[in-house]
């Protein structure tokens, strides 16, 4: 077992379940919320090359757009084709005030 967290998606219910740390713990991003989070980033932060960052997160796509990349200094999210999640970050407090932000960035734009 390596350091870094990763996450299931449940194809049906999409509940996404994360493993960090020894720990499985539910993740309650969905697929709307996170390119929510995405397009507000791309509207209100500021552009550098291809990426976009606001209050600490930065947003991306690969080349073909199909990848969306969502990412802080700690957390990084690469959100996919199919809905498919992968979460890479070292304990479960890097996620949580990764999510806070992510929350914040919705409520606040």
């Amino acid at each position: 077992m390596n350091k870094h967290g990763w996450a299931i998606c449940h194809r049906l219910t999409k509940r996404f379940y994360i493993y960090a740390s020894g720990e499985i713990m539910k993740n309650e991003l969905d697929s709307k919320f996170l390119l929510t989070v995405f397009e507000k980033i791309r509207l209100n932060g500021k552009k550098e090359d291809e990426k976009y960052s606001l209050e600490g997160v930065i947003a991306f796509t690969d080349f073909d757009g199909y990848t969306l990349f969502i990412e802080d200094a700690l957390v990084k999210l690469s959100f996919g084709f199919h809905n498919q999640y992968h979460f890479d970050y070292a304990s479960s407090r890097h996620f949580d005030a990764f999510e806070k932000k992510l929350k914040n960035i919705v409520a606040k734009y």
